[in-house]
């Protein structure tokens, strides 16, 4: 007979009585005092305090009893300027008024109500409660005409309304569909406009939460599983002043390599160094433009982190050299996963210095990833992020200039895909478990990774690509959108996503071109390469066992089309690199949609299968196989097809003629786009680095006043932030009878190798009869370099040439 132990009696085997689970609020307010430009709000049950940014921006964060902790996730950047509102007591109320905003706390149930100055509701946080176990949730109203955007990663289409997320960065190989609700990398900020207002959420916990507007109809919810409730509330009253206050907030990008924005070539895996050396010179016989080609996972020794299998690539060095000699860039993948093996001195130096991860009894957590059993380091530790960031000085030293940082969510091949949340993080003298800063872990890495770069690159600029991420991982890393597949629905939902990751502060970012699994086809390939030279980030990738996917792989047809658009980009890495220096400067995505630029379009709220190109260009991709045509929209104002030059009015649909190598594109009237010459890569600077700026629809009407200005600097060191620049400024003018062109160099420290700058005037809406101290020569005279102006018959479009820095000004009479 078997004997029972008291298990037999354990209480959750028995049929106990549900209880019901009671959710706390605040109650009403007991008191309230302000303390270093804190507003300390207590209530009966709990408390909140109110920290004002500016006048339209402010903290909102729940505490309980003990001491109130002010301090953030790296998420948000130091030093953080306070104000003081003027506040005012009522009966009911006690008012924060701002200038911009009143900020209005009810005293009875502690709703929050934002109005502008105006008087106009804004925002209403109606309760915030919260379980016994930790969990928080906070209601806010929601209007008929609500519209919501940002909040990064996400699947499906551009509003988020009738959408739930959940932020929790997760390894999902398959499926990406629309009701996937967590992806590889959580933004915690939600843009919600209606009325013609804006205002963005950001919650600050890089635990798992949620956002939720499709459950409760006339209200959305934002909510966490542990961890505080703290958010900041950020003001319009359009969605730029959102995108510029959250930047400025949790950071903007630094000014990438240039290299960084050219060309990708990358798959799972190029499998040795005959075959890397191969691929690099097929690109350059073929005259295919490329600056990276990525190794992954296979070129380690059995998956080891900071190491080379010696049988596949015999000599590192020697290969990096010559690709070097040929303008190619190697970007090696790094995950954070270290081969648990005592021979192995990466994992023995993290074992006796304490760096990986360990349970609170002492025991370092081990979890299984491509190297087998693996530890995996404490990035939340000052030292440890040091120790790792150093490690890199390994790849330094061969020449390497980028990082592909993977698997950092932390992927872990178990049930729950990552780490387990009990394991402790020392997080530099204030301990947490996994489960309360899961979603830091990657950004942590990427840190760690980008500054142990630029200390041992002697003052170059590393790149650094990462899959998982947190709010502020821009600062640090560009994102591309992890394992999709080579379907045409992927291609399609690449657009969304990208442009809410961009209105989440996110701009360079972008998806593996062509599909990562499954099989691309031809058209799926030509199809995604030219929508996908128009994305920030650039990079073919595929997986094993997959259909090839480099630009030859189908045929000479394919090919040139590839090697067309691809060549498009490199011609236009001036205009690309204009717009990553103002999305350095502002916060303003590189890939816009429409509804950026377009605030009161009715139709641009959920247009998503187009996009813009900074605040000009229209890229209207097609996402379907056998399709030679396709809808565009053009909003209000005057656009040009980028091909052929015809003018369209705006403010209607038109059909596209598409066929297979051909990409719609259209420019506003009104707008200058700076092209470069074609080179094979980004350093490729033998010949005269000639600009040309295209203005489009140039008038001699006095209401046509255009600005452009021209950033440039080495591309590739930091010599820019201590001043070596060259900002051209051009500024087109119609005066009746004549259009004049202002040429300024405003910052000129840097000076660009160049002899000539280029004028292209396209679909003018004049003829001139001649430009003021230039002599009007052939089209062949100025395709030989000669200095003077010309027409194009057929075009109607006007040419000109003129040495750099000897004209400030050009007069064009009718």
């Amino acid at each position: 007979m078997m004997e029972d132990t008291s298990e037999a009696i354990h209480p959750d085997k028995a049929d106990a009585p549900v209880i019901q689970e009671v959710w706390n609020t605040f109650g009403q307010l007991r008191d309230w005092r302000e303390y270093d430009g804190a507003y300390l709000c207590h209530g009966q049950k709990a408390g909140a305090v109110l920290v004002f940014f500016s006048p339209t921006q402010f903290r909102f964060k729940v505490f309980g009893e003990g001491v109130i902790d002010l301090t953030t996730t790296i998420a948000v950047l130091p030093s953080q300027e306070i104000i003081k509102p003027d506040v005012e007591e009522t009966e009911g109320h006690l008012n924060f008024s701002t200038g911009e905003l009143i900020v209005s706390l009810d005293k009875q149930t502690f709703a929050l109500t934002v109005f502008n100055k105006e008087g106009v509701e804004v925002a209403r946080q109606e309760s915030v409660s919260w379980s016994p176990r930790g969990a928080t949730s906070a209601l806010f109203n929601m209007e008929e005409d609500s519209h919501f955007y940002g909040l990064g990663e996400k699947s499906s289409f551009l509003d988020k309304r009738g959408e739930r997320y959940t932020m929790w960065n997760t390894d999902v190989y398959a499926p990406h569909m629309p009701e996937i609700e967590a992806l590889y990398q959580s933004i915690p900020l939600l843009i919600h406009t209606h009325s013609g207002l804006t205002y963005g959420i950001f919650l600050d916990n890089p635990g798992r939460s949620e956002f939720d507007m499709r459950s409760h109809g006339v209200a959305y919810t934002v909510g966490c599983m542990t961890g505080a409730y703290d958010i900041y509330f950020i003001y319009g009253p359009e969605i730029k002043d959102i995108i510029n206050q959250y930047t400025a907030l949790t950071g903007r990008i630094t000014l990438p390599p240039k290299w960084a924005l050219g060309y990708h070539q990358s798959r799972y895996s190029y499998m040795n160094q005959a075959e890397v050396m191969d691929l690099a010179h097929k690109f350059r016989d073929k005259q295919i433009p490329c600056d990276v080609i990525y190794l992954d996972i296979h070129y380690m020794d059995e998956y080891r982190v900071f190491t080379f299998d010696q049988i596949r690539f015999p000599n590192p060095k020697e290969m990096l050299a010559e690709l070097r000699e040929m303008g190619i860039r190697i970007v090696p993948i790094v995950d954070p996963g270290v081969k648990k093996d005592p021979k192995y001195r990466i994992y023995r130096e993290g074992v006796q210095e304490e760096h990986f991860c360990r349970h609170l009894e002492g025991d370092i957590y081990f979890g299984d990833v491509w190297p087998g059993t693996s530890a995996f380091p404490d990035f939340t530790e000052t030292r440890t992020s040091q120790w790792w960031g150093d490690l890199h000085e390994f790849y330094a030293s061969l020449g390497i200039d980028g990082i592909w940082n993977d698997m950092n969510e932390p992927a872990i091949f178990n049930e729950l895909k990552t780490m387990d949340p009990d394991v402790m993080h020392l997080n530099d003298g204030d301990p947490v478990t996994h489960e309360e800063i899961h979603n830091l872990y990657g950004m942590l890495m990427s840190r760690a990774t980008y500054e142990g770069m630029k200390r041992h690159m002697n003052g170059r600029r590393p790149f650094v690509l990462t899959r998982a991420g947190y709010s502020g991982i821009q600062r640090y890393a560009a994102i591309w959108t992890g394992d999709n597949r080579s379907f045409w629905e992927h291609m399609a939902m690449a657009i969304p996503m990208v442009l809410n990751m961009g209105l989440s502060g996110l701009p360079f970012a972008g998806p593996d071109i062509g599909g990562f699994a499954h099989h691309t086809s031809a058209q799926l390939l030509v199809r995604w390469t030219q929508m996908g030279v128009f994305f920030p980030y650039c990079r073919n990738h595929s997986a094993l066992g997959t259909t090839r996917q480099e630009p030859w792989a189908f045929g000479e047809q394919v090919e040139e089309i590839l090697r067309e658009y691809i060549s498009l980009r490199y011609r236009w890495m001036p205009h690309l690199y204009n717009l990553f220096y103002e999305a350095s400067q502002t916060g303003m995505p590189i890939m816009r949609p429409l509804l950026l630029e377009y605030p009161n379009d009715p139709k641009v709220t959920n247009l998503c299968d187009q996009f813009l190109l900074g605040p000009d260009v229209i890229i209207a991709p097609v996402y379907r196989p056998d399709t030679d045509y396709r809808s565009v929209y053009l909003p209000e104002g005057v656009w040009h097809d980028y091909w052929t030059g015809e003018k369209h009015e705006g403010g209607r649909t038109i059909l596209a003629d598409a066929p297979l190598d051909v990409l719609p594109m259209y420019v506003r009237a009104g707008a200058i786009v700076a092209e470069g010459a074609l080179y094979q890569y980004s350093g490729d600077h033998d010949s005269d680095d000639v600009v040309t700026f295209h203005l489009y629809g140039a008038d001699t009407n006095p209401d046509f006043d255009v600005k452009y200005t021209l950033y440039e600097d080495d591309g590739e060191t930091f010599a820019y932030e201590s001043g070596k620049t060259s900002k051209l400024y051009i500024r087109a003018q119609g005066q009746q009878d004549s259009l004049r062109l202002m040429i300024q160099y405003m910052e000129d420290t840097y000076v660009p190798k160049r002899q000539h700058l280029r004028f292209t005037l396209r679909q003018p809406a004049f003829k001139p009869s001649s430009v003021e101290q230039l002599e009007r020569i052939s089209l062949d005279d100025l395709a030989e370099g000669k200095i003077g102006w010309s027409i194009d018959d057929n075009s109607g479009d006007i040419l000109i040439q003129i040495e750099d820095r000897k004209l400030d000004e050009l007069v064009l009479k009718v």
